[in-house]
C-alpha cells in the first residue's frame, strides 16, 4: 500500500490538518440594522409593525404567489401545524409522512389528534416513495407529506397525481429546500401547502420562524387565523372563529428574514456550485453514489449527501480522521424512536392511537419501512456551506476516495481489489 493511503486513522498522513470555517448563518450589518430599527420604533409584534407582512409578500411574490396566500409564524414545526390545522383533520384521521424527517414532520399530526402513517423512502433517492404512499391509503388518510431531504425535490408529480385522485392534500415540507426545483418549479407550489423553515442552521435564518405557502384562498385565510388563535382581527367585536395557537412571528424576526432574503440566489448558487465540484470528485470514488438529480430540478443542498455499500459509521470517522467534516445515518427512522414506538403523546393514553375514532394500528416496530432502516448502515453527509473555497471542495473529494479506496482494499464493501484498487 502507498504510504499516502494510509489511513490517518491508522497512524498515515490526514489529506487536510486545517480546520473547515464555521457554518454560520448569512448574518450582516444589514440585518442588525433591521432589527435595531424594529427596537426603536417600539412595534415589536407583527399587527404593530409591517416587517413581517412585508416578509409574507415578499416570499409569496418568490414562489409566484399574491401576498395573501404566505402566512409567517414561529419556526418549521409551526408552519407545518398551520397547513395541519387548515386541513381540520377528524380525531383518527390519517396523514401520511415519510420516517426520515425532523421530528417536526410528525408533531403537528398528533397535536391535531391525527395517526401519522409510514410510508417508505425510495431507496436512490431517500425521499418518499409514491408507490408506497399510494399502497398505504386507507378510507380515513386525509393527507400526505413529502419532505424534500435534504434540499432534494421529491418526486411531486406522482404525489400530486395521487393527492388529487384520492380528494387528499398534499403538503410539503420544505424545511431544507427554500427555493429548490422540481421540473423548472418552486417547491413548495406543487401542493397544496409549502412549509419552510427559518430556524439557526437553515439557508437564511430568524433563529427560529417558519413561513406556510398556501394555494387555495380558503386554507390560506384558515392558516392564518390557526397562527393567530383563531381571532379575525379585521373584525370590530374580539372573537374566535376556530381553534388556533399563537404561532405569531415577531417583528424582530420578520426584519432579519426579510433582510435575508434578497441574498438567497446568491447563496445557493455557490452551493450549487460546490455542489457541482463534489459530484465530478465523488463520481471517481469506489462504491460511492451520489443520486443524480431529475432533469429540470434543483436542490438547494442544505446537505450533500451520498451512500455507500455499508458501514456507514465507520466510513465517516474514518473521514473526519483525514479532516473533513463528515456524518453519518441523519435520523433513526421515526417509528423506532420511544416517544412513537411507545405511543406517549398524551401522558398514559396511548391517544391518538387509543383513540376510539381510530381505527387498529399495527405497532410501529423494525420492518416497517425496509429502505429507511437500510439508509442508517449507508448514509454519509456533510453541511454544505456557501462559505467553501473549492478547495474546501476538493479536500472533501480526496478524503473520501481514499477511505472508500482503503475501505474496498479490506473487503468491506465486497471482494477485495488488490493493490490498484
Amino acid at each position: 500500500m502507498a504510504a499516502r493511503d494510509a489511513l490517518a486513522a491508522d497512524g498515515g498522513a490526514p489529506v487536510r490538518t486545517r480546520p473547515y470555517p464555521p457554518a454560520l448563518p448569512p448574518i450582516e450589518p444589514e440585518d442588525a440594522e433591521a432589527v435595531a430599527a424594529v427596537v426603536r420604533s417600539g412595534q415589536l409584534w407583527r399587527h404593530g409593525g409591517r416587517q413581517v407582512r412585508e416578509l409574507e409578500a415578499a416570499f409569496a411574490l418568490a414562489h409566484g404567489l399574491a401576498p395573501a396566500h404566505a402566512v409567517a409564524s414561529t419556526s418549521g414545526t409551526a408552519a407545518l401545524h398551520l397547513a395541519v390545522g387548515a386541513i381540520d383533520p377528524e380525531p383518527g384521521d390519517e396523514i401520511i409522512a415519510p420516517p426520515i424527517t425532523d421530528f417536526g414532520t410528525i408533531i403537528p399530526i398528533l397535536a391535531q389528534n391525527a395517526i401519522p402513517v409510514f410510508a417508505d423512502v425510495r431507496p436512490d433517492t431517500w425521499c418518499i416513495d409514491p408507490e408506497d404512499v399510494a399502497r398505504r391509503i386507507s378510507p380515513r388518510t386525509r393527507a400526505i407529506v413529502a419532505v424534500h431531504l435534504f434540499g432534494r425535490p421529491c418526486e411531486l408529480g406522482p404525489l400530486r397525481q395521487i393527492a388529487s385522485a384520492h380528494g387528499l392534500a398534499l403538503v410539503e415540507d420544505c424545511a431544507q429546500a427554500i427555493l429548490a426545483e422540481h421540473e423548472g418549479r418552486p417547491v413548495g407550489t406543487w401542493g397544496d401547502f409549502g412549509c419552510f423553515s427559518l430556524q439557526q442552521s437553515k439557508h437564511i435564518t430568524a433563529g427560529e420562524g417558519g413561513l406556510t405557502l398556501v394555494r387555495d384562498g380558503a386554507h390560506a385565510a384558515r392558516a392564518r387565523l390557526f397562527a393567530d388563535k383563531g381571532w379575525p382581527r379585521e373584525g370590530a367585536v374580539r372573537t374566535h372563529v376556530q381553534f388556533g395557537m399563537n404561532y405569531r412571528m415577531t417583528e424582530m424576526q420578520g426584519a432579519v428574514a426579510r433582510a435575508q432574503l434578497p441574498r438567497l440566489p446568491a447563496l445557493l448558487a455557490r452551493r450549487r456550485a460546490l455542489a457541482a465540484r463534489l459530484d465530478a470528485a465523488l463520481a471517481q470514488a469506489m462504491g460511492i453514489v451520489v443520486p443524480p438529480l431529475p432533469a429540470g430540478s434543483q436542490s438547494s443542498y442544505w446537505q450533500y449527501a451520498w451512500s455507500v455499500p455499508a458501514r456507514a459509521a465507520e466510513f465517516a470517522a474514518a473521514a473526519r480522521a483525514e479532516g473533513v467534516p463528515v456524518a453519518s445515518g441523519y435520523v433513526t427512522p421515526l417509528y423506532l424512536v420511544p416517544a412513537l414506538r411507545e405511543r406517549r403523546a398524551y401522558g398514559g393514553s396511548a391517544f391518538p392511537w387509543g383513540s376510539p375514532y381510530a381505527r387498529p394500528q399495527p405497532p410501529f416496530e423494525p420492518g416497517l419501512c425496509p429502505a429507511a432502516e437500510t439508509m442508517a448502515d449507508r448514509l454519509c453527509y456533510v453541511t454544505l456551506h456557501q462559505g467553501w473555497s473549492d478547495e474546501d471542495a476538493d479536500d472533501l473529494g480526496r478524503a473520501v476516495r481514499k477511505v472508500a479506496r482503503a475501505f474496498v482494499r479490506r473487503g468491506w464493501w465486497g471482494e477485495p481489489r488488490g493493490p490498484s484498487a
